[in-house]
């Protein structure tokens, strides 16, 4: 497809979610501008588009003269910039909040016609979290300095390189016990990447209401223990499922958090207290992905596309048929 003469900015877009949302904005003609961190650990996605209509730009979304270059002569600015982890250089407060007003004010400067802005499902002042919590904050001040932004909150996201569905087939590769936090209890929505970059371009084009907040679901709400489940039958392991009160798992989350790179920190402990499905409101209101037009993909289409490599034979083990 030819390249058109509109610009998309993408704050972030190296990512997990950057990655798929790049692909489909080069599909539909536009120029992208992609700015990240380490431009030279991103040539990865220059060749989603033809020569020149991706382009790599540096830019911090600490530091606010960074992001307003690179938002020059924006037509959209898409921020996908998030943490799940605090480090001692990434904070919830400045990269959540303070880096989400950095760009919404960028996009405001740019003249870009559009913002787009990526929370999650969750996202609340009053949360325990404080993931939740900056997340909402971040929402208030990006609707501040750009009224008309979109706000997109996904549910748990999967994809060939998530953080979740890898994580538990990594751990049950070589433990035979999985921890069933809060007993497992907690509902999960999970969103395939590539329908939530759908619903990304969408707002990109002006398909979506402006100024509005839209959740993101998929085709499934199951519970933790049903996921793990899942995924343990697409591995094809029988690991053992026990259940950790959330009391236990925050000591041992206030332990592991110490390590350079934890897999469970008491905030994540916490965000597993409060279900992570699409509201009602939201389904009556059509801020989903249905209500753009866009039909959810379920797991069991895309897990077996990458979980295969976590099975004792690998790619060479028969799939088993799953029933729900």
């Amino acid at each position: 497809m030819e390249n058109s003469q509109k610009l998309a900015v993408i704050i972030g877009g190296s990512g997990f979610v950057g990655r798929y949302v790049v692909r489909e904005l080069a599909k539909q003609g536009w120029r992208v501008r992609v700015a990240v961190r380490n431009p030279n650990l991103a040539g990865f996605l220059q060749p989603m588009g033809t020569v020149g209509q991706i382009q790599l730009v540096q830019a911090n979304i600490r530091y606010p003269q960074s992001v307003e270059a690179a938002c020059v002569g924006a037509d959209v600015v898409v921020n996908l910039v998030g943490i799940l982890a605090q480090t001692s250089r990434q904070k919830f407060d400045s990269v959540q909040v303070l880096g989400a007003q950095s760009v919404a004010k960028a996009a405001a400067k740019a003249g870009a016609k559009a913002c787009v802005h990526l929370s999650a499902i969750g996202a609340d002042v009053n949360s325990n979290s404080d993931y939740a919590r900056t997340k909402a904050l971040g929402e208030q001040a990006v609707l501040k300095e750009f009224p008309n932004a979109v706000i997109l909150r996904p549910s748990l996201v999967f994809g060939a390189e998530d953080g979740f569905f890898n994580l538990f087939a990594k751990l049950a590769s070589f433990l035979p016990i999985l921890p069933l936090i809060g007993g497992g209890e907690t509902r999960f929505q999970p969103v395939y990447v590539g329908d939530v970059a759908k619903a990304i371009v969408a707002a990109c084009n002006e398909e979506t209401k402006m100024g509005v907040i839209y959740e993101l679901g998929g085709a499934e709400v199951k519970s933790f223990k049903a996921l793990l489940q899942l995924t343990l039958q697409h591995t094809h392991r029988k690991n053992i499922l026990v259940s950790l009160p959330f009391f236990a798992a925050k000591i041992q989350a206030w332990f592991l958090q110490k390590l350079p790179n934890p897999m469970l920190t008491v905030d994540q402990v916490k965000l597993l207290e409060t279900d992570n499905v699409v509201s009602e409101t939201a389904v009556k209101e059509k801020r989903t992905l249905q209500g753009l037009g866009i039909v959810p993909t379920s797991l069991s289409l895309i897990l077996p596309t990458y979980l295969w490599r976590y099975r004792v034979n690998g790619q060479f083990a028969k799939e088993e048929i799953l029933q729900d």
